[in-house]
């Protein structure tokens, strides 16, 4: 049985849909009125595929389709597209798991081509850099499709995905925008391929934990349109932006980012412990007693208090008294990234602190750049252009967006249900979400080296009032962000992954 709507129907859907504004745009016309352009033709392209997945021999087709977003009178505004790896024959029984990057502005190429895609491409495992080309791409089977059917998701300004010519970004680029065009393809997608009663799972990683819960906000809290899901898989998690901030007078900005201060310290020598866990553990309990403590006092902290909570930060951050006291006790994370390693010449990196790069000089305050994120951009864009474009036969004359600028810099990051906005946290829809479906379980994978989504700031956005804590799960793994960019965590992660998917 066909999974997916031949062109030929599409197209004819397309046209049909187009029937009112085309006849619009032609009245206009003689009336002396520019006549608006077509909308150009959604495009799919299909490759029916077989690989070895989780120790299973799996047929599969990969359909790349592009889906028209309309206003609500009609006219088109925005092209997004989808890449879903469904096994053949349909077997409607199956799970499907809907994913998504994050940025925002960064398409699914992280995801798709590193951790769950039917390809990976090959970069060194050990953090060095990815240098120049060709990059492999190598059969992973570590994909998960032996557990699910997949569907990657760029919404618009990412990937391959645009606003057509005059649609105002407003209508896109922000919190709540985004996560109603990813509801809603993510519905048509069901009515397409006839899935409305398969298990779901949602989830994404960096912003895209984030899109999780605006996403599942809009699913699960329609009142006359519910998608059901049983499970939120969030990948590197950021929820709570305001506790993130290094504001000043925002002393949780420095409590959340010491336990990995401590971790990235242990990794390169600077500190001692049993292991990157114990540390964290150590860093955990001193950051939210002794530590917070003293922040709050803020100019009334007594000098032998402030002396002994200088002392164990030094400890466990590899910093030196004297710069912790010049900085009052209180480093941020871009002045950490320079100074750990300062003696060495060396910086370590932002999403991956086990990278190491060279800056210009070794005097400045904050890196040139992140070494963890030019150590294995140019692979991963390589491959997902030769997968697309080459194998898969997708058309376009459009740069894919693997970092979008423009929907970072308009996004709306203000939530219309939240008063003034004043404190960012959308941990509070998750919590919704799981009171109100019994059956709902989130699953949480954290890097030890990653400070874009540090994994004590996950903790505690999840450990809130409000939050089942019996259907929330927790995992670590021994590298940063994108921590499936490390081989032996790459499997561990999926081999976590389908144990929750088949645990549902």
């Amino acid at each position: 049985m066909t999974i997916f709507r031949p062109l030929a129907l599409l197209t004819a859907c397309a046209l049909s849909a187009l029937a009112a504004p085309v006849a619009i745009a032609q009245d206009a016309a003689a009336e002396g009125e520019s006549a608006q352009p077509a909308p150009p033709e959604p495009q799919v392209r299909t490759r029916d595929m077989s690989g070895t997945f989780g120790g299973q021999r799996i047929n599969y087709r990969v359909t790349m389709q592009e889906n028209l977003l309309s206003a609500e009178d009609g006219t088109p505004e925005a092209m997004v597209v989808t890449t879903s790896y469904v096994r053949t024959p349909r077997d409607s029984s199956r799970p499907v798991f809907f994913l998504f990057n994050g940025g925002p502005g960064s398409g699914s190429v992280w995801l798709q081509m590193g951790a769950f895609g039917p390809v990976r491409v090959a970069i060194p495992s050990d953090a060095r850099d990815d240098g120049g080309p060709p990059y492999p791409l190598l059969p992973n089977p570590d994909s998960l499709l032996d557990v699910a059917d997949l569907v990657f998701i760029d919404p618009p300004g990412t990937g391959f995905s645009y606003l057509l010519e005059d649609t105002d970004p407003e209508r896109y680029y922000g919190l709540t925008q985004d996560a109603e065009a990813v509801a809603q393809v993510i519905r048509r997608w069901l009515n397409e391929n006839g899935r409305w009663n398969s298990p779901k799972f949602l989830g994404g990683e960096s912003y895209g934990t984030t899109r999780t819960a605006t996403v599942v906000n809009q699913l699960e809290g329609s009142t006359y349109n519910d998608v059901g899901l049983n499970g939120l898989i969030l990948i590197s998690t950021i929820l709570d932006f305001a506790a993130r901030e290094p504001t000043p007078g925002n002393e949780m900005a420095y409590v959340v980012t010491l336990p990995s201060m401590a971790t990235a310290a242990y990794y390169h020598g600077r500190a001692q412990a049993p292991s990157a866990a114990a540390i964290a553990e150590e860093a955990r309990r001193f950051a939210i007693g002794p530590y917070i403590t003293a922040l709050l006092k803020g100019a009334d902290l007594p000098a032998d208090e402030r002396a002994s909570v200088r002392a164990e930060l030094s400890r466990l951050t590899g910093l030196s008294e004297a710069y912790l006291d010049r900085a009052d006790l209180r480093v941020t994370s871009q002045r950490f990234y320079k100074e750990l390693l300062r003696d060495q010449g060396l910086t370590v990196g932002r999403l991956d602190s086990r990278y190491t790069g060279t800056d210009f000089d070794d005097a400045g305050e904050t890196p040139d750049n992140d070494p963890s994120f030019y150590g294995i951009d140019a692979g991963y864009t390589a491959a997902i252009n030769s997968w697309t474009r080459e194998t898969l036969g997708y058309e376009t004359d459009r740069e894919y967006q693997s970092i979008g600028r423009d929907p970072g810099r308009q996004w709306d990051w203000s939530l219309g249900d939240n008063g003034r906005n004043a404190y960012l946290n959308v941990a509070p829809y998750i919590g919704r979400a799981m009171r109100e479906n019994a059956g709902l379980r989130t699953f949480v994978a954290q890097g030890w080296y990653d400070f874009a989504t540090p994994f004590f700031g996950a903790e505690l956005s999840l450990n809130r009032t409000g939050i089942p804590q019996d259907r929330v799960e927790f995992h670590y793994y021994d590298a940063g962000h994108m921590m499936y960019v490390r081989d032996e965590d790459r499997h561990r992660l999926a081999e976590d992954i389908r144990a929750f998917i088949r645990a549902r």
